[in-house]
């Protein structure tokens, strides 16, 4: 967040590479990585884990928005119920 403050660091001072974030309510530490330069060699291996981390991050805000807005994830489920039922093969 903007303004959360690491305790541990000097008012003021550089970020480190050690980032932390909060995953179901658990503070984890990870390591910052600077973005890829975008010039087309990034192996396919490379774009699933991103692409893996970012899902995952996706199911997580959703799951989050869901605990948070109850009453909007029933009305959501039910839309999604009723679509399916309407929906032809």
């Amino acid at each position: 967040m903007a303004g959360d403050s690491d305790p541990s660091q000097p008012l003021g001072a550089e970020p480190s590479a050690e980032a932390t974030r909060t995953v179901g309510g658990t503070r984890v530490a990870g390591t910052v990585q600077a973005p890829e330069a975008l010039d087309g060699e990034e192996s396919d291996a490379q774009r699933r884990r991103r692409r893996a981390q970012f899902l995952r991050d996706l199911a997580e805000a959703r799951e989050l928005r869901d605990r948070v807005q109850p009453r909007r994830a029933k009305a959501a489920r039910l839309r999604h119920a009723m679509r399916m039922r309407t929906f032809r093969w």
